[in-house]
């Protein structure tokens, strides 16, 4: 397992260098640094730019972006479906999956169902390709948006993002598929098979439409004034909601505009991230749904000291080493915003701005070009490589490679 895990970081490290080439030959980056920072902002799916005008760039890199946003998406699935030792000890995300997958007749090796994972993950594409394309959108802009709404990276073709568009019925075709893209890809096997009704009593996935259905009222609650109509409010609110929390990070609108209870929320929406086994990044729903479970047993063991009380996942006693697991993960993945923002503030930029970079390219949010990136000095955007990287795999996999504990026998 040793050898996997670094195979895992080198391969993920290498691609990221090999796909800064096009960035760096293109001429449109001052140097191979900020070339580097796209590569890798693509491969991790985190979709942030240190580009000024994305108009001006032609086709072929609008789509190179696009490709390895997909390829970063499907990636990080085969990586985690994959791998056995992802457990609730360290609480990644395998032991859920294969705990809920067992339960649904599935076997804990995962090999076979990668092939139907990428057909999910191709078909669902494919669909909303072809559904923006019958709603207007030219193809090359379909099929490039699919790539980066599949793999919740978020990188635009355009300046304006979605709302050049200017089209209802894209942002809707948006909403449903940043929604799926969100959800545990184990589930889509669930559906096609026997066991479909079992979907529907996930834990997470209900927790996880539970929390956009919330947010999206307090978001339209809030901008309901400024809005035309209450279709459009909640709409706009549907969309950013389900767009910061499967961490896809597109806009319709200039949301920095909404009052401040609407960005809150949308700010808060950034630290949950998606659902386990998806391409999300952010800290996942399941460790929420653990850590409330958690929070809400210690109060009733007030009321009642010598009771029992179980964690239930799907009507299911969860593992109790998932609560140390989540905590650690959680108290980890603070620790390393908080130094990302300090790494930022190097550069002079405010404590707000700092912490927002931070937390967008820990969770593999990105926020496309809303972010100074590209005013950033080269050891800063190298720094925030390397938190994207261990973002995307999930924290542990990639800092316990830097354990000397680790590689002794």
């Amino acid at each position: 397992m040793k050898k996997y895990f670094s195979i895992v970081f080198s391969v993920w490290l290498g691609v990221c260098f090999l796909g800064a080439f096009p960035f760096y030959l293109s001429g449109f980056f001052p140097d191979f640094t900020s070339a580097f920072f796209e590569s890798v902002s693509g491969f991790t799916t985190t979709g942030a730019t240190v580009l000024k005008n994305i108009d001006a760039l032609p086709d072929w890199l609008l789509l190179w972006r696009a490709i390895i946003q997909w390829l970063g998406g499907i990636g990080i699935l085969i990586v985690f479906i994959q791998l056995p030792v992802f457990t609730a000890n360290g609480f990644q995300l395998k032991k859920i999956e294969v705990i809920d997958l067992n339960h649904k007749g599935f076997t804990p090796r995962l090999f076979r169902h990668s092939f139907k994972i990428i057909i999910v993950y191709m078909s669902l594409t494919v669909l909303q390709a072809v559904l923006l394309a019958v709603f207007g959108m030219d193809w090359f802009g379909a099929l490039a948006y699919s790539f980066s709404t599949m793999s919740t990276g978020g990188f635009n073709i355009h300046g304006g993002g979605i709302a050049s568009y200017n089209s209802a019925a894209v942002e809707w075709v948006f909403i449903v598929f940043m929604f799926l893209a969100g959800l545990n890809f184990s589930l889509f096997l669930l559906f096609f098979s026997r066991k479909r009704k079992n979907v529907f009593k996930n834990t997470e996935a209900r927790a996880y439409t539970g929390i956009i259905l919330a947010a999206s009222f307090i978001i339209t609650a809030s901008v309901l004034r400024q809005s035309p109509s209450l279709e459009r409010a909640v709409r706009q609110a549907l969309f950013h909601a389900v767009s910061f929390i499967s961490t896809t990070g597109f806009y319709s609108v200039d949301y920095i505009r909404w009052p401040s209870s609407a960005q809150g929320m949308l700010f808060f929406l950034l630290f949950i991230g998606g659902c386990s086994f998806s391409a999300a990044g952010g800290i996942k729903v399941i460790r929420f749904v653990i850590l409330s479970k958690q929070t809400w047993n210690e109060m009733k063991r007030l009321v009642h000291p010598r009771g029992t009380f179980d964690i239930l996942l799907d009507g299911k006693s969860g593992n109790k080493k998932a609560v140390r697991g989540a905590v650690s993960f959680v108290f980890l993945y603070l620790v390393i915003i908080f130094a990302a923002a300090l790494l930022v503030s190097t550069n002079g930029m405010d404590i707000f701005t700092s912490l927002k970079t931070a937390l967008a390219c820990q969770g593999n949010i990105g926020l496309g070009a809303s972010l100074p990136y590209r005013d950033f000095s080269g050891y800063v955007k190298i720094g925030l490589c390397f938190v994207m990287i261990i973002g995307r795999l999930e924290l542990w996999m990639a800092l316990v490679l830097f354990n000397k504990n680790f590689w002794r026998r």
